[in-house]
């Protein structure tokens, strides 16, 4: 392994002098994409992605639209943003919300019955439900010794894709795409992602920082949400505001439409044909990216920055320190404010609306009641700085990344946790959208690229320099 890494080394020169070539000889003229219309990351100029499937999982309304869900034009022909609205199989993610919580209940259950089967469950069929999912919330004899403690990742979801990969070793049906079958490993899945969640990062707590390794059994008893608290707790407890919000997060984060980038991966990758594992694994690897369910982490890392830069939080300080992160002298000097705008919401993510009352309540109890302030602050002036800066086709405003890493934070949940938390809630749309695409029988996905290299001459070895 010494001289492994040795060679590693010392081919690194070389390595990076070939990427230079590499990247130099695929970089393709921006005018190329202008000339033959390409619809670059599936969007068309606007912005607005283009129409690639259809769905009855999950929908998300951003403009006005007639009942025909034709787009309802202004005078100039443009569309009209509308404070946006998310529906998991046609009931309003508010009114869901609304009623979990006003009879006093976890919803994230009630949620996933919902998506994967069409209906709200009658109380029998969700409490048949939740015994299939706590009974499946435990692990092969051995795994965690066997898979999790052996090379233990330092990134959270590589290790997750690791075990869901290596499941399909230890299920007597792996490569049978029945629905039943398939029905059955996602149920399995959705259990199992808290328990691989939480070990994967107790272990790379214990062999990579020296932390005591504490490994809970999981409560069968507990809801999603209070059974990932338990499992990450050295004493197993949490308060009841803790496990709503949890459970609330997982709620809004357990479904997007077919379009976002690991559920269309899960559509992509299921049209192939291939196992559950490897469609799921797929997605792990797309929502593991800063610009997809990485983001919420970019927003907690960005406030670091900011408080440690703000002199005071006025509003003049704030503007500035805005104005340098979009003028790429600040923080990672991507030119973006991490949080802020969304690719289909215009005036507003109703994720992020549901979200606000409750962080408020929680940055009382956790005693962060000035951060919550600077973030309110933030989510006031950010659309202001950069309507003044930037030209605008539709609304900016605050999405669900904004406040769901400040809610992690304050629930005491590690950085390393963030995404597979956001994992833990969309393995059940994409468990949704996998059914879906099986049922539907459709082709294999496959889009068009179109070839704008040059016709050359094959010239032999010896006669070139």
């Amino acid at each position: 392994m010494q001289n492994f890494e040795k060679f590693v080394e010392q081919s690194m020169p070389l390595i990076e002098k070939l990427s230079q070539v590499a990247e130099k000889s695929t970089v393709i003229d921006n005018e190329y994409y202008k000339k033959y219309d390409v619809k670059r990351g599936l969007r068309d100029l606007s912005g607005e992605g283009v129409l690639a499937g259809l769905t009855e999982i999950s929908e998300i309304i951003a403009f006005k639209t007639d009942a025909d869900k034709e787009y309802v034009l202004d005078s100039e022909g443009k569309k009209i943003p509308r404070d946006g609205i998310l529906r998991y199989r046609g009931y309003d993610i508010k009114d869901i919300v609304k009623g979990f919580l006003s009879e006093k209940r976890y919803g994230f259950e009630e949620v996933a019955y919902l998506l994967l089967f069409g209906k709200l469950p009658t109380p029998a069929e969700l409490e048949e439900f939740n015994a299939l999912l706590t009974g499946f919330r435990t692990l092969p004899i051995s795994f965690v010794r066997d898979v999790i403690m052996k090379a233990p990742s330092t990134d959270m979801m590589n290790g997750l894709a690791r075990s869901v990969l290596t499941l399909y070793s230890y299920d007597n049906k792996p490569d049978d795409i029945s629905i039943p079958n398939v029905l059955r490993q996602c149920l399995q899945l959705i259990a199992q992602f808290p328990v691989l969640s939480v070990y994967s990062y107790q272990v790379f707590k214990y062999y990579h920082d020296g932390d005591s390794l504490i490994i809970h059994k999981p409560r069968r008893e507990l809801s999603t949400a209070e059974a990932m608290l338990a499992l990450m707790r050295p004493d197993e407890q949490y308060s009841e505001l803790e496990a709503k919000l949890l459970d609330l997060m997982l709620v809004l984060h357990a479904e997007h439409g077919g379009g976002n980038n690991s559920t269309f991966t899960t559509h992509v990758v299921s049209s192939s044909g291939t196992d559950t594992y490897s469609v799921v694994a797929a997605s792990l690897g797309s929502l593991k990216g800063p610009r997809h369910g990485g983001a919420n982490i970019k927003v907690v890392r960005m406030f670091e920055d900011m408080k440690a830069n703000l002199k005071s939080y006025s509003d003049g300080a704030i503007r500035d320190y805005l104005a340098k992160l979009l003028d790429k002298q600040a923080f990672d000097k991507s030119g973006l404010i991490y949080g802020m705008g969304h690719a289909v919401y215009s005036l507003s993510d109703p994720r992020a609306d549901i979200m606000r009352a409750y962080v408020e309540r929680l940055s009382e109890e956790k005693h962060r009641h000035e951060d919550y302030e600077l973030y309110a602050k933030v989510e006031r002036l950010a659309p202001e700085v950069i309507g003044e800066k930037r030209s605008i086709y539709k609304g900016v405003a605050a999405n669900v990344d904004f406040y769901s890493g400040f809610v992690n934070s304050m629930l005491g949940i590690p950085i390393e946790l963030f995404t597979p938390i956001f994992a833990t809630a969309r393995i059940v749309g994409w468990s949704a959208h996998r059914i879906e695409e099986l049922a539907n029988r459709g082709k294999i996905i496959r889009p068009n690229y179109l070839s704008v290299s040059a016709l050359a001459d094959y010239v032999p070895l010896k006669d070139r320099k």
